[in-house]
């Protein structure tokens, strides 16, 4: 988890998570209130910035945002809770977390989690709200690294390069290697892998 500094201002929070689709690594969520006295040009849904522009903007959205949190939901988490909940509980994780509370909060997608303030869930949010678009990026910028990480713990999949969505070259390696400790056991392609005789339990 990582957090900035909380300052006084419209504590508004924009959460957004990446991850949900992949069959290895954490769904990783952030939460980002904004300094409405300092807006960020150029932040966006994070899905159509660069890598680098990416990388570029979290290190700034860290810089002068009012307050950040970024919160995982490890691949266990995710089997023991479902895909959802699992990000569900990421979300009021980092909400709670911030180092002030924030008054409302604005939640990418179709759905909001308990939490402690007055919470709109706002679809295509990333795009169209710069702090739900700050957590996009934090959240995305921070799960690659994650994914290079696991890359080189569990080399052979392709972590660096996919990030662990289902692509075919993904699915191959799965089948060929078995699943590791970074798949998540509940999604079904790995639980197909998990089941053939053939196949290691681990990679």
């Amino acid at each position: 988890m990582g957090a900035g500094r909380g300052l006084a201002g419209d504590l508004v929070v924009g959460v957004d998570e990446a991850g949900r689709g992949p069959l290895a690594g954490p769904v990783v969520v952030g939460a980002v209130i904004l300094d409405p006295a300092r807006p960020i040009a150029g932040v966006a849904d994070s899905k159509r910035l660069t890598a680098r522009r990416r990388e570029m903007l979290a290190g700034v959205i860290r810089e002068q945002a009012l307050a950040w949190v970024v919160v995982r939901a490890e691949p266990h988490e995710i089997d023991e809770l479902n895909i959802l909940q699992a990000t569900m509980r990421a979300m009021q994780h980092a909400v709670s977390a911030l180092p002030v509370p924030a008054r409302r909060a604005l939640i990418d997608g179709n759905r909001c989690p308990p939490l402690d303030c007055p919470a709109e869930a706002v679809v295509g949010g990333d795009g169209s709200e710069p702090a739900i678009g700050a957590a996009s990026i934090l959240a995305k910028v921070a799960r690659d690294g994650d994914m290079v990480a696991l890359e080189e713990q569990w080399p052979g999949y392709g972590f660096a390069r996919h990030k662990g969505y289902p692509t075919r070259d993904h699915v191959a390696a799965l089948r060929r290697l078995g699943a590791c400790p970074a798949h998540r056991r509940s999604f079904a392609p790995v639980r197909e892998a998990l089941t053939a005789p053939e196949l290691p339990l681990e990679g």
